[in-house]
């Protein structure tokens, strides 16, 4: 089965940053730790400075690494990823803020390391791309995503989301049998319909507070899939799915799957 295929299906859960409640976020221990407690996983990836894809959130450090506990780094706030190198990078713990333990680290994770990682799971990937227009030019950031699926042959396992829609264009030119997904929050584009097709995605993700069952209904009869963030209410996402969407992405697996069983 594709990723598309799986998308026909409702009553999705994606794990959201990976198994975030109970692991670091973003980090190969939240992926293995999401296994067999949702239907596929979602990452975000940006660039080193040298042009690495890497498994991060944030576009600064400080909040999921020790960065500003280290000596040699204390000169470069405020941090930010595409600033440091894939080397610089792996020197720092990822693990360490969210255990509230020195001694329990983690490793940064590169998206190679996360595509292997499917591949040898069979489990689904979201791979939404953080806007770095400040440090790259679009092609450069979509080229490094491309260039990783390929290599890694993951076609039919990812899906390709991002809020910088410019990004999911080029994705479409280079790689158009992977789908997509524009992300959006606190209001809709205008003409959201026509947009969508004019970016030729697969699928519309927005937060919570802005979905209705109105525009759920109109999308998913204009052929579009549906997913709703950040959902850790079971009793929520259960009226999410009867408005017919498709997927919810959520912190808090466990809770949810219970919940919805």
């Amino acid at each position: 089965m594709k990723f598309l295929e799986l998308l026909n299906q409702t009553g999705l859960i994606a794990a959201h940053r990976g198994a975030r409640s109970i692991a670091p976020e973003n980090t190969l221990i939240a992926l293995k730790r999401s296994l067999g407690k949702c239907d596929f996983i979602e990452i975000d990836v940006q660039l080193s400075q040298d042009g690495v894809a890497v498994i991060m959130h944030d576009d600064t450090l400080e909040r999921t690494t020790n960065v500003n506990e280290i000596d040699v780094f204390k000169s470069r706030k405020p941090y930010r990823v595409c600033d440091f190198t894939v080397d610089e990078l792996r020197t720092l713990d990822f693990g360490s803020w969210f255990y509230g333990d020195k001694n329990h680290k983690e490793p940064l994770l590169t998206l190679h390391d996360a595509l292997e990682f499917i591949k040898e799971n069979n489990i689904f990937l979201n791979i939404e791309i953080k806007d770095m227009q400040s440090c790259f030019r679009d092609e450069v950031v979509v080229e490094t995503v491309v260039k990783e699926i390929k290599e890694s042959d993951t076609h039919g396992l990812v899906l390709i989301s991002s809020f910088r829609h410019e990004y999911l264009k080029i994705m479409k030119e280079k790689l158009p049998d992977v789908p997509t997904a524009a992300l959006v929050e606190g209001k809709h584009p205008q003409k959201l319909l026509e947009y969508l097709r004019g970016l030729k995605v697969d699928a519309y993700n927005l937060n919570d507070e802005l979905v209705d069952k109105e525009s759920v209904e109109k999308l998913r009869e204009a052929g579009f899939f549906v997913g709703v963030y950040t959902v850790n209410d079971a009793k929520r996402a259960k009226e999410l799915f009867n408005m017919g969407v498709n997927c919810v992405f959520s912190d808090s697996l466990t809770k949810i799957g219970m919940g919805i069983l």
